[in-house]
């Protein structure tokens, strides 16, 4: 249903009305291969990549997505101005289908003839002189419509219901012209992988449209082999990443990273303030089970991102060893959508001879918990709500793994540590000179750490005075 898909538009200064377009633009067709700037096979990463390099011709995109089950349905990116839109696989994000819905608005280049657009109808008899005659197409009485098919690429012809007898079911040749010397316009193009012999038009026939193979040794999309508490292992390069290695190291495994930055620890937490002296908090983690006192120390802590992998490396800035890594999924609906390509990890359970025991972006939390058992209540991470229409994610914390969840309970990012990162709440109180009543402790207890915000439920700790909670956050 049309309210369940999450539909946002890429913002830009003095951003034309929707409707208002310019002109008609013009674009390359490649039959299966792709339009102008749009290869099919491509992330959908580089599209937005496309679309950002040229803002005064794509500068009104739709982007749509089923926000509760992200998996069931095309992401799509749509042109509204220009009559096309770009449908990716939701599972692997790369483009499968190019559909121009409107050919009117778009005027598409062939070899050196040009098609479409108000001036250039794209009648049956202009397909058939352009691109050559070819096997009869498909009939589909019930929509009314007559789909030619050509390798890569297929046109969608609207029939007249008086005209309907002109054509069967399934295969059949349509006259160029009507009886009354009509001939019909195309109501949509669709761009395919030719490279599997398959028809793909409107209705059931769209979904036969499939992202062309990766070539051998493609690193996209490589399996991300994660041991709870070891090392991540790379699938088609081999490489093995242990924690404690050397950025030297991780340079000479996984080459020169895509960006470096500092982690923020340099805000005065709540916390501290209670104490009445400041104190520097580090976000990533409020309390180490080692130590129950704040993190004090400028230690300079640094990640590598490779946004290439989905993947970000956390080294200690004394050690300069790899203390954590944090693996994202770019569902869309995320804060973080479209700064990474999606990392399609594979986190083994105890049994690691049963697949069933695996965790992968596409497992659900329920699914997780499963596998991994309770962790008790979640933290909750805003991400600085003003900035972030998405809402709040949920972070629950196991031993050396914490996972942060989406609304629609899909996963966000794993967070993996080389330590139990905890909160031991009692020692806590007792540190900071806080009431240690356990009535007290009946109520929500809220850390402010800069951006953060960590909420910790205390119901069950009249019972259960030790209780923990996690809030590993990055």
């Amino acid at each position: 249903m049309l309210h369940n898909h999450q539909q946002q538009q890429l913002q830009r200064p003095r951003r034309r009305c929707e409707g208002t377009a310019m002109g008609v633009i013009v674009l390359d067709l490649r039959p299966g291969n792709g339009i102008g700037p749009f290869s099919l096979g491509m992330p959908i990463c580089e599209a937005f990549a496309q679309i950002e390099q040229q803002p005064n011709i794509y500068d009104v995109v739709h982007v749509k997505h089923f926000d509760e089950e992200p998996l069931k349905l095309d992401i799509v990116i749509s042109f509204p101005d220009h009559g096309f839109h770009l449908r990716f696989d939701p599972w692997s994000q790369r483009l499968r289908l190019i559909e121009i819905f409107d050919v009117k608005r778009l005027q598409m280049r062939y070899a050196t003839s040009l098609i479409g657009g108000p001036s250039n109808l794209a009648t049956f008899v202009a397909v058939y002189a352009l691109f050559g005659p070819t096997f009869p197409g498909i009939c589909d009485k019930d929509r009314g419509v007559y789909t030619l098919f050509y390798p890569g690429l297929s046109f969608a012809f609207p029939i007249p219901s008086q005209y309907t007898d002109c054509c069967h079911d399934r295969e059949a040749e349509l006259p160029l012209e009507f009886p009354d010397g009509t001939t019909p316009v195309t109501c949509r193009v669709s761009i395919y992988d030719g490279s599997a012999d398959k028809k793909v038009g409107v209705g059931s026939l769209m979904h036969k449209a499939s992202a062309p193979p990766l070539l051998p040794g493609n690193l996209y999309m490589e399996e991300v082999h994660v041991k709870l508490g070891g090392e991540l292992y790379f699938s088609i390069g081999g490489q093995h990443i242990p924690f404690g290695a050397s950025p030297q190291d991780v340079w000479t495994e996984l080459g020169h990273p895509c960006g470096i930055h500092q982690k923020q620890c340099t805000h005065t937490g709540y916390l501290s303030q209670l104490k009445g002296h400041p104190v520097q908090v580090d976000h990533m983690v409020i309390h180490s089970a080692s130590n129950p006192r704040t993190r004090t120390t400028l230690r300079g802590d640094y990640f590598y991102n490779y946004f290439t992998r989905g993947l970000d490396i956390l080294f200690d800035g004394q050690t300069h060893r790899i203390k954590k890594f944090v693996l994202h999924t770019n569902y869309p609906g995320h804060a973080d959508f479209n700064s990474y390509i999606k990392c399609n990890f594979v986190i083994q359970g105890s049994d690691s001879d049963n697949s069933k025991q695996s965790i992968t972006p596409s497992t659900k939390w329920d699914q997780v918990k499963e596998i991994l058992g309770d962790c008790g209540r979640a933290a909750i991470q805003t991400q600085g709500s003003a900035n972030n229409p998405f809402g709040s994610t949920f972070v629950y914390g196991y031993q050396n793994i914490a996972f942060e969840v989406m609304k629609n309970d899909y996963i966000a990012t794993v967070m993996k540590n080389d330590y139990f990162a905890t909160v031991t709440l009692f020692q806590s109180f007792l540190w900071y000179g806080l009431p240690t009543d356990p009535f007290l402790w009946q109520y929500n207890v809220c850390f402010y750490a800069g951006n953060l915000s960590v909420i910790i439920s205390l119901l069950d700790a009249v019972t259960l005075p030790g209780a923990t909670g996690y809030c590993t956050v990055y």
